[in-house]
């Protein structure tokens, strides 16, 4: 099932998006098929706003099970499944081509990976909200997912080289830019009045 984040306006979520980092280099997380010298295929980023291969939908941790509607806690871990093909974004100690930062792939079928899938969304706030800029730290290796700028030639030329960083900065922001909208569950109603009481 998919787990969504939070609108401002608390009566819609989002569930499937494409992300648009935050920080100086301004491009969406695509996945377009190249394999690494892992043997997996790439994660790239792309200037083009409207390009479709750039949709990720946001699922429970690994062996969890979600309820649609239910809101994305700041702390929580989840994964990022390729919309396209299934695959979940996905990071390994394999050193990236082009930075020597470490890889982020595309792995598994059909959503089903293992636990080298996993990233927690780090945020301010209880919740995840649409607008707000969040970091996805790697649940097993602890990189933050991120952009700085290299490019790949042939055969995805100006496509820049998704990879995971030790250190914070301001490549490693990312924001919700469009995505599907949902009601909330009862949970966050459930929050939401007893907070005014």
């Amino acid at each position: 099932r998919t787990v969504t984040g939070l609108d401002p306006n608390p009566s819609r979520f989002t569930a499937r998006f494409q992300l648009l980092q935050a920080g100086t280099t301004q491009c969406e997380r695509g996945r377009h098929v190249e394999n690494y010298s892992s043997g997996q295929q790439s994660v790239t980023g792309v200037t083009s706003v409207d390009d479709s291969n750039s949709y990720w939908r946001i699922r429970g941790k690994t062996a969890t099970v979600c309820e649609r509607g239910t809101p994305i806690r700041c702390g929580q871990p989840i994964r990022l499944t390729h919309v396209n093909t299934g695959r979940n974004l996905h990071s390994h100690h394999f050193t990236s081509p082009l930075s020597g930062n470490q890889e982020v792939s595309a792995f598994g079928e059909e959503g089903e990976g293992d636990y080298l899938d996993d990233w927690t969304v780090l945020c301010n706030g209880p919740y995840w909200v649409r607008d707000g800029e969040v970091r996805f730290k790697h649940s097993s290796t602890e990189v933050l997912l991120s952009v700085t700028g290299e490019q790949y030639g042939r055969p995805i030329s100006g496509q820049k080289e998704v990879h995971g960083m030790a250190q914070p900065s301001q490549n490693n922001y990312w924001k919700a830019m469009e995505g599907i909208f949902m009601k909330p569950n009862e949970l966050l109603k459930a929050e939401a009045h007893h907070s005014e009481l």
